[in-house]
């Protein structure tokens, strides 16, 4: 079966141009899935929607790649599950990212690569701030009911929160957060306003 999702950054734009692709490519009106999403934290309705119901051989169809990964990192996660759940991949825009084919399957191989050296970066960063934070003193003057552990995780995510390179769920399951109010509850006790680095 093929599915399509599109996405547009705010209300005033509408899905026209992208639908119109997806149906003259062959996916049908009722497998096409949409969300109205700008920034890298906001929950895409649409998306896990259509995650959800991709079985083995079905094929995941979009206008552009822009329109579905928010960034390398994310990009190199969806292909890690879509190649789990044996379910292929295509861009109309971007005929190269095709993983039907040997040749986008090494595109993707290439992604997944670059992917993991901006992992890398984003530890490397982490480390850095940890050891800033321990030379100012930071860490040892930990607020009551926070413990040794749960401050350097908050150092982290205060780090990785204001990069706005990863959603809420990322940086949550980065860090081994088992919900979103810890991660808020850190965030809160590092000072840092909700919001204020892209939407919540």
């Amino acid at each position: 079966m093929i599915f399509g999702y599109a996405r547009i950054s705010t209300k005033e734009q509408n899905f026209d141009l992208q639908i119109d692709a997806l149906l003259k490519a062959g996916v049908e009106m009722k497998n096409i899935y949409k969300d109205v999403s700008s920034g890298a934290r906001e929950e895409r309705v649409g998306l896990d929607t259509i995650l959800g119901k991709l079985r083995e051989n079905d094929v995941l169809l979009v206008w552009k790649l822009d329109r579905i990964a928010r960034s390398v990192i994310h990009l190199a996660k969806l292909m890690e599950n879509f190649n789990k759940e044996r379910v292929h991949f295509k861009s109309i825009q971007e005929p190269f990212l095709d993983t039907t084919s040997s040749h986008g399957r090494f595109v993707f191989t290439l992604f997944s690569a670059v992917a993991q050296l901006e992992r890398d970066l984003i530890i490397e960063r982490t480390k850095a701030g940890l050891e800033s934070a321990r030379r100012r003193g930071r860490i040892g003057g930990r607020a009551a009911g926070l413990s040794k552990e749960a401050e350097k995780k908050a150092i982290v995510a205060e780090i990785l929160y204001k990069e706005n390179k990863l959603s809420i769920s990322e940086i949550c399951s980065s860090l081994g957060l088992g919900s979103k109010r810890t991660l808020y509850k850190y965030l809160r006790h590092r000072g840092v306003v909700i919001g204020s680095y892209g939407v919540a």
